[in-house]
């Protein structure tokens, strides 16, 4: 490859990027704003469930009850209600996601030593947030009756009777469960698509359109060297931003990688060769910038975003999506980020992510080289 041509070609790319303030403003300002909103809007955990209640009994065992579930991290008492009407209809009208109904009879029960019930009436709209909110209200009743037991086995004079299986939870790599834990790390494989894949899908396609492509067929580049130098400026601004992306991802959430910055600057920069390569071949076969656009959107952003472990598990997919999610470069980048951010993994467990990543880079630049051969160059 002939050096001074790979500069030029930068240096004409540099030009246009300046220029053209749109573009800039994608490759900076947006992957800003999905920071800050991946980061502080999305979150998967389940708190503070808009809770309603009921209490027809108004004794102390029943207050008590409603100030411990009040109490709690994961509940919010928004409402005391008169009845079970009041309490479909604010289920119906989305003002409550959970409503508690105490019975009458409940103390009585209780201080007869007697089994007794309570409704708990859950919206399960979104499957997901009602199975979570269900084990939290089905953990915290089992915490009470272990307390009404303890007190009916000392007032028998009996000693507490110990569960035959006690566990012992640990939580390993995100001791905290908390979302953002890996929602941040993995929103870069998200921004590297977009600057990679979404700007270079036009770098090609825009010569096509302003007539330029004849002109460059007449220099003497070749093939290699115009996708290199196309590349060159995108490159440096995509590891732009995954440095700001990881600076902002410490500052403002306290996301702090577990393994070596430098491992994951390698693992970055492969990713980021697959995304502007396959940006570039989807610029070369379609030749039209909004064509390519929408391709890049199709083929990357969203892929990326769906079939990459990122949100939704690939585990929980039909089979044939599995088997798509496989070819999603980002599926490979977002394990890398896991194991560096949550895992402390070093290049020993982590190699065969990046030779999958390093083999989808050499097959897709052999695939631009080829197409834009045929075109003349």
């Amino acid at each position: 490859m002939n050096l001074r041509n790979i500069r030029a070609i930068a240096r004409k790319e540099v030009y246009h990027l300046l220029r053209d303030f749109r573009s800039l403003y994608l490759a900076f300002a947006i992957p800003l704003l999905l920071i800050l909103l991946f980061g502080y809007a999305l979150s998967l955990d389940v708190e503070h469930i808009e809770t309603v209640v009921v209490d027809r009994e108004q004794t102390d065992l029943s207050r008590d009850f409603l100030r411990r579930l009040g109490a709690s991290h994961y509940f919010r008492i928004a409402a005391h209600l008169p009845d079970t009407a009041a309490v479909t209809e604010a289920l119906d009208r989305g003002r409550a996601t959970m409503g508690v109904v105490i019975p009458p009879g409940f103390t009585a029960d209780l201080r007869a030593d007697r089994e007794t019930t309570l409704q708990v009436l859950l919206d399960g709209s979104d499957p997901n947030f009602a199975g979570i909110a269900r084990a939290y209200i089905t953990g915290f009743i089992e915490n009470t009756n272990r307390k009404l037991l303890g007190e009916f086995l000392n007032r028998q004079g009996m000693e507490k009777i110990r569960p035959p299986v006690e566990g012992q939870i640990r939580v390993w790599f995100n001791e905290d469960l908390e979302s953002r834990n890996f929602i941040i790390p993995g929103i870069i494989a998200i921004i590297i698509m977009i600057v990679g894949a979404m700007l270079t899908s036009l770098v090609i396609a825009r010569e096509y359109e302003n007539g330029t492509m004849e002109t460059l067929r007449s220099l003497p580049v070749r093939a290699g060297e115009l996708l290199t130098g196309k590349a060159i400026p995108y490159f440096l601004i995509g590891l732009t931003d995954v440095l700001v992306a990881v600076l902002m991802g410490q500052v403002l959430f306290g996301i702090v990688m577990k393994a070596s910055f430098w491992l994951m600057i390698l693992a970055s920069s492969i990713y980021l060769l697959v995304a502007l390569t396959l940006g570039l071949l989807i610029s070369s076969v379609t030749k039209s910038q909004m064509v390519a656009n929408q391709m890049a959107v199709l083929l990357t952003y969203l892929p990326s975003l769906l079939l990459s472990n990122f949100v939704f598990p690939v585990i929980n997919m039909p089979k044939f999506l599995q088997v798509f999610s496989s070819i999603v470069p980002a599926t490979y980048y977002i394990d890398i980020l896991s194991g560096i951010y949550l895992r402390d993994l070093g290049l020993a467990y982590l190699w065969p992510d990046l030779a999958i990543l390093t083999g989808m880079f050499l097959l897709l630049a052999a695939a631009n080289c080829i197409v834009l051969k045929r075109e003349g160059l």
